[in-house]
């Protein structure tokens, strides 16, 4: 079948079945455990990783700096990168966990204006409930189509496509084709949502700060958020503590420009980072700051790859 990474014959396939086989049962197992247990064996795993990888050390320390946060936010955030991991299961294949709402209304008023919204996240606490929360709660009357980046591994990629179509919910890919399915949703009066400070490949971004420091940010938010006067709303899930669930918080985009990004990509990129930063500073220890938000882009030249770097 075309597009499927399954080997040909022989031994090799076996070993792929009996892994694919293991990985899904450890995944589906963990799913049944209490959200309390995953958080704890994220926080160790967290600092496994923050103990066996330097890189990983150098590029929190280096993030939250640039940011104007000492090592104490730093370290308070590694155990929260090892929840992030740890609660996938749960959240994708368990039992439904707690979900609080914080600025619902919101929502609300959105919906009653009848265009479409887009919802605006970054890698900020669990952005995985809300998209479920949404759908959950107004699926019924206004469907969210979320942008995701498949997994590599096919028996991963097979769980997360199972676990996120649900009523109200649907996925859209990181390709020219998903591109299409959410400027669809939107001119249907529907919501989409993404994480703006992914790193896009490169001539699908500008360079616009983030935290001080010239990072590629992509245009596909702003380009979504002209499609059919789409409203901006910004939207990220507090992991509580002790597993006790999670609070999913919406807050307006711009008060002053009645939600409405600028029609220029460069300075559109800008009020997007500007507000990342709003959210992740509500909550900084939530925040994921061994991502590699600064790299060059895929795609990019090596002589030019050297100079964004150099000058970033």
């Amino acid at each position: 079948m075309a597009g499927c990474d399954w080997p040909k014959s022989g031994r090799p396939a076996a070993q792929f079945f009996v892994r694919r086989s293991l990985y899904s049962f450890i995944f589906r197992f963990l799913s049944r455990l209490p959200l309390p247990v995953l958080h704890a064996f994220g926080w160790l795993l967290g600092w496994v990783g923050f103990l066996l990888s330097a890189r990983f050390r150098r590029k929190l320390f280096e993030h939250a700096r640039l940011a104007g946060y000492g090592p104490a936010v730093a370290l308070a955030s590694v155990s929260e990168a090892g929840k992030m991991v740890t609660e996938l299961p749960r959240l994708w294949l368990g039992a439904p966990v707690h979900l609080e709402w914080n600025g619902k209304e919101l929502i609300e008023r959105a919906i009653d204006e009848g265009n479409g919204v887009l919802f605006l996240t970054p890698h900020l606490g669990c952005f995985e409930v809300t998209a479920q929360l949404f759908a959950q709660h107004f699926g019924d009357r206004m469907p969210v189509t979320v942008l995701y980046r498949p997994a590599r591994q096919s028996w991963l990629r097979d769980i997360m496509e199972q676990a996120r179509s649900r009523p109200g919910l649907s996925t859209a890919p990181t390709t020219l084709a998903g591109v299409k399915q959410l400027i669809k949703a939107l001119k249907q009066r529907q919501s989409v949502g993404l994480l703006p400070d992914q790193v896009p490949p490169d001539g699908q971004g500008v360079w616009a700060p983030f935290f001080g420091r010239d990072a590629y940010t992509m245009t596909l938010s702003a380009r979504l958020a002209l499609t059919a006067g789409s409203r901006v709303l910004l939207i990220w899930g507090e992991r509580l503590s002790w597993g006790r669930g999670y609070r999913v918080h919406l807050r307006p985009f711009r008060p002053e420009a009645a939600g409405r990004l600028s029609h220029d990509p460069t300075q559109a990129a800008q009020e997007i980072n500007q507000a990342m930063e709003t959210l992740v500073r509500e909550r900084p220890a939530q925040y994921l700051w061994s991502y590699d938000r600064y790299k060059a882009p895929a795609g990019l030249s090596h002589a030019a790859r050297l100079e964004a770097e150099r000058t970033t």
